[in-house]
């Protein structure tokens, strides 16, 4: 707030935050080696704060602005810049289709040039990859946080309430549908559990097929996902997500053995020969999300005597299948394709026979 009243940055929220204090500090959710992230109440709204820097200074400064006046740069420039960022943040290739998600849009709105400040606090904002993310797939992805506004280096975004890996759900039900009989009905929970678990089908499906390349999550845990009260499954730490491009980059470094090609969640396999990893990840989404969240719900009888037992068994077959295939399933390229068409299934089934029932 000091570096706005001194007319150093800029944002739609900055007044807010600083002048009306509409924007009220709840608690620090996360702080590490300068990243921030902040609850924060904003007019009865709950909001994420988050930063991957602590202070606005310790972002690399936007080079034109001490070559030349701010209504000296060219927006064909400004673009320019901005596309040669996200390539070398993300690995993409942006044409001028892309690009408004991130600028254009602000060109558009304005009669007149940026000032130092707005281009200042735009740059830094440009240098947070998780920030391009989301602001990439604002509107072309229910599975991930959308953008509401931003303050200097600082960016705004809903409050979702995450998932845990200790909590016997994964994700509060009860907070979630707002009902506290979820947790003692063992039908609503499973309905709840299943709608849960096809939306995480949906969002691999999407990450898999909707983009120009596939988005690999390399970090898969409850913590970094959360639920909309429609049960929607969304994306809310993507700091390890990377479109295939950077993916490959990534993965093909030198190695001894397969160990060494292993990225968190993302692994590839050591070419003894060229002593390099393969640039091709071998395992993928689906994979890691049956091992580290399905096996959870559905290889621990949390479904319930309410679906049939014979329908359970299919259930926890596909799901022990999905994350421990095969080697025969590894090297068939449409293994994920039919298993996930086999899980979809067997959730609408289950669905089915609680629906049955109730009638």
């Amino acid at each position: 707030c000091d570096d706005y009243r001194q007319g150093a940055l800029m944002g739609d929220l900055c007044e807010d935050l600083c002048v009306t204090q509409k924007v009220v500090y709840q608690r620090c959710l996360y702080y590490d080696k300068g990243k921030k992230v902040i609850l924060a109440d904003w007019q009865g709204r709950s909001i994420i704060l988050k930063s991957k820097r602590e202070n606005f200074t310790s972002y690399e400064r936007f080079h034109m602005l001490d070559e030349r006046e701010t209504h000296d740069i060219p927006d064909v420039d400004l673009l320019f810049f901005v596309a040669q960022e996200v390539k070398s943040m993300l690995g993409l290739e942006l044409h001028n289709s892309t690009v408004p998600q991130l600028w254009i849009k602000h060109l558009k709105q304005r009669k007149k040039r940026f000032s130092r400040a707005e281009l200042a606090s735009m740059w830094s904002l440009l240098q947070q990859e998780e920030y391009v993310f989301f602001q990439l797939l604002q509107d072309i992805s229910k599975h991930a946080l959308q953008v509401i506004g931003s303050c200097g280096h600082f960016y705004a975004v809903d409050y979702l309430l995450a998932g845990n890996a200790w909590t016997q759900n994964i994700f509060s039900l009860e907070e979630i549908t707002g009902s506290s009989s979820v947790y003692s009905d063992s039908r609503l929970r499973w309905q709840a559990i299943s709608n849960i678990a096809l939306s995480f089908l949906d969002m691999i499906r999407h990450f898999d097929d909707d983009f120009s390349y596939r988005l690999h999550l390399c970090d898969i845990k409850p913590e970094n996902f959360a639920i909309r009260r429609d049960l929607t499954v969304v994306a809310i730490d993507v700091d390890m997500a990377f479109f295939e491009p950077k993916m490959r980059d990534i993965l093909e470094q030198y190695c001894t053995n397969d160990e060494d090609c292993n990225f968190f969640d993302c692994f590839s396999k050591c070419n003894l020969k060229t002593n390099k990893c393969s640039a091709e990840r071998l395992n993928n989404n689906l994979q890691v999300i049956c091992d580290k969240i399905f096996r959870h719900w559905f290889l621990q009888n949390l479904i319930g005597s309410r679906v049939s037992l014979a329908l359970q068994i299919q259930l926890q077959q596909a799901v022990q299948r999905c994350a421990e295939p095969s080697k025969d399933d590894l090297v068939n390229k449409k293994f994920s394709q039919i298993l996930i068409s086999e899980l979809y299934s067997l959730l609408q089934a289950g669905q089915k026979e609680l629906r049955g029932e109730e009638k």
